[in-house]
């Protein structure tokens, strides 16, 4: 019989594992994992160099990237936050860099980095892993208290169980037979599919952009005495940082922001919606028309498309120019004003429709999951069944981009360790 059996090989689930074995070496600590290799999320993420964590120290600041999670997280954040992370690959070797926004990574750049070193402390600690394990069944002993793991090799008893599984519909189904309440998964994280003449053909660009969705009026089925029907508004969502044009629409970690704040209302949208784009987010559209009238005196023997007159991506300023009906030989003094109100409406409130969205296989990342509600955070132990804890995004718990996904694996991942080995002292 294993004391411990981890459900999931990525990175919560060998955080814990680490933490549990150094702690307790007397204690059988298994690793059950579905596939063939293990820590593949680790692998991919980062684009393979692995964002490890972001530089914010403040357990309240840390909470506000967490669109699932931002109130639970709290008291997790003050026991385990950044810098413990930070320490943790420190003591084994490893330094981490902080880049210009944040974002932590190994010095190596590499994630086989990080992948390394879980493998050499799990393999030292003496702890098993047991990969093309896929679990088919979990069922509680009530009166032994243990459990039994059913998977498509073998089945295996063990006292407390760890549920590190990521987004997985099939043990979120077994969990549910358990007692346990799942909050429906949605995607969040993904980027928006946009065809429109003003980004084809510039796909690369790259600015910093204001983006808003444009809220819904949906109409409520319900009569009323007036029979007029009752509007109702979503909630407006936005965000500010850099945008990215790709071949599809448009990315980067403004897009990516949205998506995972409006996981939800996106899903209902069915992913068909508009969002507002303002190129300029340090200035509104009358500022905008201001400055282009005086543009207008002062370059007036140049022509507009050749003329950036505000700090936007060439291409991107041509195509906007462009749009205005604003051909490549007007020049500044011959434009009306008119053109002029269209380019700062382009520049300042350009609107876009979404139709779909695109996801990284790879680093999908969901909203949903164990409801929050029946989670000990102190412990990350279940209010529902003993000896049963959870770790990473199984929970309804989910960030932005950023290392802020692995900062919530490696918390969870550490206070279930804690949470498990109290309950072995005790016993």
């Amino acid at each position: 019989m294993f004391d411990v059996l981890i459900i999931g090989g990525g990175a919560s689930g060998f955080y814990a594992a680490i933490h549990i074995a150094e702690n307790n070496p007397n204690l059988k600590i298994g690793i059950l994992e579905k596939g063939k290799d293990v820590l593949a999320k680790v692998r991919v993420s980062g684009g393979g160099r692995c964002n490890v964590t972001h530089a914010e120290f403040d357990p309240k600041e840390l909470t506000k990237n967490y669109p699932r999670g931002e109130k639970e997280l709290l008291g997790p954040f003050h026991k385990y936050c950044s810098g413990d992370t930070i320490g943790f690959f420190q003591d084994r070797g490893i330094a981490l860099k902080i880049e210009e926004d944040g974002r932590m990574f190994p010095e190596s750049n590499s994630s086989q980095t990080i992948i390394d070193c879980f493998l050499n402390e799990t393999s030292k600690l003496g702890v098993k892993i047991l990969k093309h394990s896929a679990v088919t069944n979990i069922e509680f002993i009530e009166e032994s208290q243990d459990w039994s793991i059913t998977t498509i090799k073998n089945k295996y008893p063990c006292k407390k169980l760890l549920i590190a599984t990521g987004s997985s519909p099939k043990i979120w189904s077994i969990l549910k037979t358990l007692g346990h309440t799942i909050v429906p998964p949605v995607p969040s994280l993904f980027t928006f599919n946009i065809k429109d003449e003003r980004i084809t053909g510039i796909p690369g660009v790259s600015t910093i952009a204001r983006v808003k969705i444009v809220p819904k009026k949906k109409y409520q089925s319900k009569i009323t005495v007036e029979l007029k029907s009752k509007i109702v508004v979503e909630p407006l969502l936005e965000t500010e940082g850099p945008l990215l044009i790709t071949h599809w629409g448009m990315s980067g970690p403004a897009i990516l922001k949205l998506s995972a704040w409006g996981a939800n209302i996106l899903h209902n949208f069915n992913y068909k919606f508009d969002i507002v784009v303002n190129w300029l987010p340090q200035f509104h559209e009358g500022a905008v028309i201001d400055y282009l009238l005086e543009i207008k005196e002062v370059e007036a023997k140049k022509t507009v498309l050749r003329t950036k007159a505000v700090e936007v991506p060439k291409r991107l300023w041509i195509n906007l120019v462009k749009t205005c009906g604003i051909s490549d030989q007007i020049k500044w003094a011959d434009v009306t004003k008119i053109q002029l109100q269209s380019l700062a409406e382009q520049l300042t409130n350009c609107k876009f429709s979404v139709d779909g969205k695109s996801t990284f296989k790879d680093e999908f990342v969901t909203a949903g999951g164990v409801d929050l509600k029946e989670i000990n955070f102190k412990t990350y132990g279940s209010k529902k069944i003993p000896n049963l804890f959870f770790a990473g995004e199984v929970l309804n718990v989910d960030a932005i981009t950023g290392g802020f996904n692995f900062q919530n694996a490696w918390t969870s991942g550490y206070l279930a360790a804690q949470g498990i080995l109290s309950q072995f002292n005790e016993d």
